[in-house]
């Protein structure tokens, strides 16, 4: 039955059986077009069978060694560096061979990938709706489910891998059963023994990937499609081990699908990217998006050749030309990580080169991965536009923040998606210390400056956004005890991950960064990143729940739990209520006493002074003790807008002095928004300019002041909100722009 859920209001279902079958590759073969706002292609999916089902058989079991005629010949190399396009590729394949089958097996040597994987770690739930039901009716066939959303597919079918010459060394060890079935569980045994490849033969299992990725078809498969999955089965197979463990998918994309954004770069030229939320990538290709489904990936992708395309592959990817006005882009990734981690552009981008803020990181940061391990290949990182001019400081700190997400998102992941603070919170802990090693000049007095003054500013958006928000969508747990538990199949929900208003939250950031905080300075900085360090490097590239960090944590430091520092009262008092936490209530009185904010408190002194006294001067225009202002940092400057904005009047010729004395308009983006935010207040009629452009240029940073437009009533700014989102509306992505909606119609 079809699930149909409120966009705006419910849980986001995550509908892939991975407990049955679990996809450990990708090869993807796609056009962009963009005539027809239109990705268009093919892709193939390699499964491994999942841990809730392991075929497990008395019969007898024989070895097969085919019969084939050729090989495929694989240069030696150390990288795993392969360039393969659509076209046919060293003449892999072949006409469908006869099997020969003798010999006595070799026992199953299984994970031999070097690979982690969480299979393991999937959850049973008694009780739960499975789609399959395979245990209750064994005599139906078998459902593959897929997570797939806004997708037109057009074909689906099993893919002869037996097909692809020089696979035989792939059949050696294969145990089958059963005389009618031998070809079928040859295919699903080459499968097997190509994705369990150990990681150093990298080069060589991407080359077979390809290979089989282009072998013919045997046999188109039954499939449904509704607005959450793709359903596909094959006539008589009732268990997963006996399902194709190769399938290809023909599908197009939808242009109004909302994994991809289809618009303009600033000089007008059409661009495409991936959104990757609310859903994901479901509506870029039909995938596994449940945590548990770590894979690696492989993607080919035509354009014209005026564009350029861009994906978080591991390799620098260079064009081949197809046919005239045609290139080809090659990128894969070796990793395994969630298929929602596959990102794309394409557009005319250009290539600035310049000192870069990774390369200073790089050499200063202290969690980097053993040098044996480290690869310093830049994945693709989205950065706003918004945060790349008004100098270096935003774009600086952002930065730090994504760069920080290759360790707590990538390398570490949520087990459960709910618990997004595992990874955002993280990312805002790290930012903080990434961005003061970058900044090598400043002594260790000023960077603890800047951050407790960066703390006192968190604060006080942690505090707005708990007197403005539901309490249901503060709880950093909001699953509490059934966390990381999915059904039998493996489906399972992201917690109000459809609530349009939840992509505009901080909370997880914020009430993550700190609970951090909090507990490095409980247990000592020392003692604090020296088991952060043991943690990152006991669960790189595996999955996580909260207590598997604060059980380390706990465990590292035993008399911590005497004082009453345990995982329960963490969960009680950070992760399962709504609200600010109480430990941090205690400290907010803190800040205070740093210099920077007193400095700032000083600034702001001085211009409620000068508001005063040409408030009591009236209209007169007398002559005014001249008042020097301090320069201020961009976070002070942040600190001092928000203050004057406690202020219930300031006169129009304070404003005039404010923007002019600070030079507001040139400021980065969290800056002038906040110039906004007075300006809307104060009803200040020369900064509409300002606003307007915030709101066309600054799009996803401006919903909040759609609102405080429409908030104060008064006709000309409501006529502004309208007109800005005219204007803009059809560059907005789907949940912005029904969030703004709501606000003024």
């Amino acid at each position: 039955m079809e699930t149909q859920l409120d966009p705006m209001k419910d849980d986001l279902p995550l509908m892939a059986n991975t407990s049955y079958m679990l996809v450990k590759h990708y090869v993807l073969d796609l056009d962009v077009d963009f005539t027809s706002q239109v990705i268009e292609g093919i892709i193939v999916l390699f499964f491994e069978t999942g841990s809730q089902y392991r075929k497990t058989s008395s019969t007898s079991k024989e070895d097969c060694q085919s019969q084939f005629g050729g090989t495929c010949k694989i240069r030696s190399s150390e990288s795993c560096h392969i360039a393969m396009t659509n076209v046919n590729v060293c003449s892999c394949i072949m006409e469908c061979n006869n099997f020969a089958f003798c010999g006595k097996g070799e026992e199953d040597t299984s994970d031999k990938n070097g690979n982690h994987s969480n299979e393991e770690q999937v959850s049973g739930t008694s009780g739960s709706k499975d789609c399959c039901d395979i245990e209750n009716h064994g005599n139906k066939d078998f459902l593959l489910v897929l997570d797939c959303c806004d997708l037109s597919v057009l074909k689906v079918e099993e893919v002869d891998v037996t097909a692809v010459s020089g696979i035989e060394k792939f059949a050696r060890s294969a145990k089958l059963t059963g005389v009618s079935k031998e070809l079928e569980n040859l295919r699903n045994w080459i499968v097997h023994e190509l994705v369990t490849l150990p990681a150093d033969r990298c080069k060589e299992q991407l080359y077979y990937f390809t290979c089989c990725s282009q072998a013919p078809g045997c046999g188109e498969l039954l499939f449904t499609t509704d607005t959450w999955s793709l359903e596909i089965r094959k006539s008589g197979v009732q268990t997963p081990a006996d399902f194709p463990h190769a399938i290809r998918i023909w599908y197009k994309t939808k242009p109004e699908g909302r994994s991809v954004t289809w618009t303009t770069d600033q000089s007008g030229r059409p661009c495409v990217y991936t959104t990757g939320s609310p859903i994901n990538n479901r509506a870029l290709f039909p995938c596994q998006e449940p945590p548990i489904a770590l894979s690696t990936w492989q993607a080919s992708v035509r354009t014209a050749a005026d564009f350029i395309v861009l994906t978080s592959g591991e390799n620098s990817a260079e064009p081949v030309q197809l046919q005239e006005g045609i290139l080809s882009w090659y990128y894969y990734v070796t990793m395994p990580m969630p298929a929602s981690t596959f990102t794309i552009a394409v557009g005319c981008w250009q290539e600035v080169k310049q000192q870069s803020l990774t390369t200073a990181l790089q050499k200063n940061i202290e969690f980097s991965l053993p040098s044996s391990q480290t690869d310093f290949s830049p994945h693709i990182i989205f950065l706003s536009q918004s945060v790349l001019p008004g100098g270096s400081h935003l774009c600086g700190t952002r930065l730090c923040h994504e760069i920080a997400h290759a360790w707590f998102g990538l390398a570490i992941g949520a087990r459960d998606w709910t618990e997004e603070w595992i990874s955002e919170g993280f990312a805002t802990f790290l930012e903080d210390i990434f961005w003061a090693r970058a900044q090598q000049q400043l002594s260790h007095n000023e960077v603890k400056e800047m951050q407790e003054l960066k703390a006192l500013l968190r604060w006080r958006r942690l505090r707005d956004e708990v007197q403005n928000s539901e309490e249901e969508l503060q709880v950093l747990r909001p699953k509490k005890e059934s966390t990381g538990e999915v059904s039998e199949s493996g489906a399972s929900i992201v917690k109000h991950g459809l609530k349009a208003e939840k992509a505009f939250m901080q909370v997880h950031y914020l009430k993550g960064y700190f609970l951090l905080r909090s507990l490095a300075r409980t247990i000592g900085e020392a003692s604090f990143f020296a088991s952060l360090w043991k943690f990152v490097h006991k669960f790189h590239g595996q999955l996580v729940l909260s207590q598997d960090f604060l059980c380390m944590l706990l465990d590292d430091i035993p008399e911590q739990k005497e004082s009453g520092l345990t995982v329960e009262s963490v969960f009680q008092s950070w992760l399962d209520t709504a609200g600010i936490p109480k430990p941090l209530l205690e400290e907010g009185e803190t800040w205070k006493e740093c210099r920077l904010v007193q400095q700032v408190s000083g600034e702001v002194t001085k211009w409620i002074q000068a508001n005063q006294k040409i408030r009591k001067s009236g209209k007169k225009k007398r002559k005014q003790d001249e008042v020097v202002f301090q320069k201020l940092l961009p976070d002070q400057l942040i600190l001092l807008l928000e203050s004057l904005l406690e202020e219930k009047t300031l006169c129009p010729r304070i404003l005039q002095c404010l923007e002019k004395t600070y030079q507001l308009r040139e400021q980065d983006a969290e800056v002038r928004h906040r110039w906004c935010e007075l300006v809307i207040k104060h009803k200040y009629v020369p900064g509409y300019g300002d606003i307007e452009k915030f709101l066309r240029e600054d799009q996803a940073m401006g919903v909040y002041l759609y609102g405080e437009l429409m908030v104060n009533e008064d006709a000309k700014q409501q006529q502004l909100a309208r007109k800005c989102f005219a204007a803009a509306q059809e560059h907005m992505d789907t949940s912005s722009a029904k969030v703004v909606a709501e606000m003024l119609f």
